[in-house]
């Protein structure tokens, strides 16, 4: 299974964006996404280092709120055994 990761974009340099997912940061590439404009502020999925897809904000808190979902079960399943 893969998993693309919703990252905020803090700032571009070239094919290159900082970007941020709830404190962490990572330097994203941006090769995959050169046809569209990208900025600070835009949000991303970011599957190992590249952005393969610019979504709006609710979409990635959407995402991010079903994370967050799975994570907590998963606590809680570990916690019962």
């Amino acid at each position: 299974m893969c998993l693309g990761v919703p990252m905020r974009v803090i700032e571009t340099t070239g094919l290159t964006a900082r970007c941020d997912a709830k404190g962490i940061q990572r330097d994203v590439s941006l090769f995959l996404l050169q046809h569209e404009p990208i900025a600070a502020g835009d949000h991303v999925i970011v599957h190992v280092g590249y952005a393969i897809q610019k979504i709006s904000e609710v979409e990635a808190r959407g995402a991010w709120e079903i994370y967050d979902a799975m994570l907590e079960a998963e606590d809680r399943e570990a916690g019962g055994a």
